[in-house]
């Protein structure tokens, strides 16, 4: 079964860290992106722009409104995510618990609906 690992972390908090504290950062993630490819787990896998970056759509009576921004303000801000093939939600929540950010942010582990067609 298919789980996405959503990585969530307050993205203020990036520019205070030190070129070395953020080097062991992404360090980490590339040792937790290889242990997953090697295990055949990674189905997926990217980071994310900031929210500033982000644009909110939305289509209220028939009209597309776009919004500059993320769609709430939050303490912690989608930063990323992995999907991973795993056998059970055990064995995801055991792999996001490895993910780097699971540390100072939270890791969200939701299982992939699939439909019948």
């Amino acid at each position: 079964m298919k789980y996405i690992c959503l990585i969530y972390e307050d993205e203020t908090l990036i520019p205070s860290r030190s070129d070395e504290e953020q080097q062991a950062i992404m360090s980490d993630y590339f040792a937790f992106t290889g242990e997953v490819q090697q295990a055949g787990k990674m189905v997926a896998g990217d980071a994310l722009m900031p929210t500033e970056t982000a644009t909110t759509v939305r289509v209220r009576d028939g009209q597309r409104v776009t919004t500059d921004g993320p769609f709430v303000e939050t303490k912690e801000q989608l930063g990323g995510y992995y999907l991973l093939e795993c056998d059970n939600l055990d064995e995801a929540i055991e792999l996001a618990s490895k993910i780097p950010s699971a540390k100072w942010g939270s890791i969200e582990v939701r299982p992939i609906m699939v439909f019948n067609q």
